[in-house]
Parts: structure tokens; sequence; C-alpha cells
């Protein structure tokens, strides 16, 4: 009986790893989050920042962006063991409006960003936040 356990836990664990490749795994994915600021330009000139940007995690600090229209705020992260990878924004429409959002939740996106190219595409616009796995259609999931 004990040499049964001792073969079985192996085979499992070996049948484990065919079933479910290492290349298809969540925590071997690199996943892009993309920042669009796609603001309206309003009174200021084009090379004025008009949007700022404070984007972690509990574990790490991305740093602080000042936006200009249409420029592309972008970092990689991978998701960890217990899936709980959580990258929160702080977005400042100067002079105008303030919101905190959720940038990636492993356990929200790991699905849904895998569709285009792993990619997690937020567009900061004058009515809120809007996302998109495709970059073609998208969802404003944050009003201001």
């Amino acid at each position: 009986m004990t040499n049964l356990k001792a073969i079985a836990l192996p085979l499992l664990l070996a049948f484990s790893l065919l079933h479910f490749p290492f290349s298809e795994s969540a925590w071997f994915i690199n996943y892009h989050i993309h920042i669009r600021n796609d603001l309206p330009l309003l009174t200021t000139s084009p090379e004025t920042p008009n949007l700022f940007l404070d984007c972690k995690s509990t574990g790490k600090d991305v740093g602080d962006k000042l936006m200009l229209v249409k420029q592309d705020y972008t970092w990689d992260t991978k998701i960890n063991f217990a899936r709980s990878t959580h990258f929160y924004c702080n977005a400042r429409w100067v002079d105008h409006k303030e919101i905190t959002f959720d940038a990636f939740r492993a356990k929200r996106d790991e699905s849904r960003c895998k569709k285009y190219h792993n990619s997690c595409m937020w567009s900061v616009r004058s009515d809120g936040i809007y996302f998109s796995n495709n970059n073609a259609t998208w969802q404003n999931e944050y009003p201001w």
C-alpha cells in the first residue's frame, strides 16, 4: 500500500503538469496595463500635462506620472500565487476631478485581459475611466 502511495502522488503531479502546461499558467503570463490620457484639451496648451496618475500595489509603486493629452502610461505585472495581485491608480484631471480606480485585479482581469495580447487597456476621458480588452470597444467602468 505504501508503494502505491509513493507512485500515485508523482503520477498525479506529472498528469497535472501535462494537463495544465506552464506556458498557459496565469503565474507565468506578463500582463500589460495601459492607461491613455484621452481627456479633452481645454484652455491649456498641448505641451501642458492635464492628467496626474499615481499607480501602485501593496508591494510595488510604479510611480507618479504627469501626462500630456494622448500620452500612454504602461507597466507590466505577473499574477502572484495567491491571485491577489492588485494595482490601483489615483487619477487627477488637473483643476477638474479626481478618482481612484483598480487598474489590475488578478481575479477580475486575468481572463478578460488575455483576449488582447495580455493587455488591460484604460482610457481616461471627460466622463470617466474606460476599459477595453480589445482596443476597439470601450466601457465606462469608473464614472467621475
